[in-house]
């Protein structure tokens, strides 16, 4: 009778909450494509021929690349001044190539090189996984340390000038990237252990690393380096970077701007690389820290790869729930799948015409679908199924269950022989 009295209590605390998700919508995203549209317009002034290589060209370069589902490229010849748009006029007086804003300055000799260059500039390696570039985030935390050798000898500098240094070599780039991060920055100086070995004595009467001394300043495995034999910084692949700073001895109490300005312009340009910014064409300059070419072809990379993504998830998600039948699928999970085929949708209808907005979409997109894989209630069951909880707890129950077991057979068989009494 307890036993019975207790199924109640027991079904309802074991029994799990598993809401249907939207399987059709899921299955339907292979079926649609981010699509982003180029619209580029000429100057009168450059002439009709020009235009229609452009126009080829860039058509070729797109199918060769195999991006003609992703890309529809419009020219025309006539600044339509479009604030989307991109253009593209002739300076006679000019040498080379220029960007400004989204306009493309040519000079006449540069013509011929036109069409490669507005193919770098809007392609820029779209759909190539780099392995240094950080995987997108919408937030991120800039720490910059100041590593101090021995500090007990009293030739370490105990304070810089970092606040003034990142306010004029790393400030105008992270204004720039508002439109895909907000960032975090905090500083801090730490001490460590002197080296093992003495630094390289370069020519210029400062010190550097070799190769071998490089592995062993890192100390770690890990650490892809890719410097030259001799190097004063380098890159951490979706980490950050390093640059050695060899003070003026006078000013080594304190580090100023002035001595901070070439590592930290060396930490600006590996920022830009980290984020995923490619650089601009050789022979083309600009005045921007960034470009807007170069930010919306960012803007478009990150919400591919967002969109990607978040594709790849959903379908991880549904695959997971129809292998393990037990695994509780709650509201917040709902919600939150439902949220990001929303935000999807939302994408695909705005990316022709603002690859912005589409970042937003595909980053929220993003999200939900990484909060709804990554759910407590979920992700318990892949690291413990059914059939661990039987192996769990089958050692403890099975020595409980005997004396119950044959109680059950006593109280079975004594009633059966009572019934033969009475017959």
């Amino acid at each position: 009778m307890v036993a019975l009295a207790a199924v109640p209590l027991w079904w309802t605390t074991t029994s799990i909450t598993r809401l249907s998700l939207p399987e059709g919508r899921v299955k339907a995203l292979n079926d649609k494509q981010l699509r982003f549209s180029l619209n580029i317009s000429l100057d009168t002034n450059i002439p009709v021929s020009v235009v229609d290589n452009v126009k080829e060209g860039l058509a070729k370069r797109i199918l060769d690349e195999r991006l003609d589902d992703i890309f529809s490229v419009a020219v025309s010849s006539g600044l339509t001044h479009n604030p989307q748009a991109y253009e593209v006029s002739l300076n006679e007086e000019l040498s080379g190539i220029h960007v400004e804003g989204r306009r493309l300055i040519t000079g006449p000799e540069s013509i011929p090189l036109l069409t490669d260059a507005l193919a770098n500039l809007l392609l820029a390696n779209f759909g190539h996984q780099d392995q240094m570039v950080m995987q997108y985030a919408p937030r991120y935390r800039l720490a910059f340390s100041l590593m101090n050798e021995d500090a007990a000898s009293g030739d370490s500098p105990l304070s810089w000038d970092v606040k003034t240094a990142i306010t004029r070599d790393i400030q105008p780039v992270l204004q720039k990237l508002l439109a895909l991060h907000n960032f975090t920055i905090e500083s801090q100086v730490q001490f460590f252990a002197p080296l093992a070995f003495e630094p390289v004595n370069l020519a210029n009467g400062s010190f550097g690393l070799s190769q071998e001394q490089l592995t062993v300043f890192v100390n770690s495995a890990e650490w892809t380096l890719c410097s030259p034999t001799e190097s004063t910084a380098f890159i951490i692949p979706q980490w950050g970077s390093i640059s050695i700073c060899n003070p003026d001895k006078q000013a080594v109490s304190r580090l100023s701007q002035r001595a901070l300005h070439p590592s930290f312009s060396v930490f600006r340009t590996q920022l830009l690389a980290l984020l995923g910014i490619s650089p601009l064409p050789i022979g083309m300059t600009t005045s921007d820290v960034i470009s807007d070419w170069q930010l919306d072809a960012l803007l478009r990379r990150r919400a591919y790869e967002n969109a990607k993504g978040s594709k790849e998830t959903l379908d991880s998600i549904v695959s997971l729930v129809d292998q393990i039948e037990g695994m509780p699928v709650g509201k917040d999970v709902t919600d939150d799948v439902r949220g990001a085929l929303d935000a999807l949708d939302s994408m695909y209808a705005v990316a022709r015409d603002s690859p912005q907005l589409a970042l937003n979409y595909s980053a929220r997109a993003f999200t939900r679908v990484s909060r709804a894989f990554f759910n407590p209630g979920m992700l318990a069951l892949l690291y413990f199924p059914p059939e661990h909880n039987l192996a769990v707890y089958t050692p403890l129950l099975a020595p409980v269950s005997v004396p119950l077991v044959a109680a059950v057979f006593r109280e079975v068989s004594k009633w059966r022989r009572s019934r033969r009494q009475s017959a």
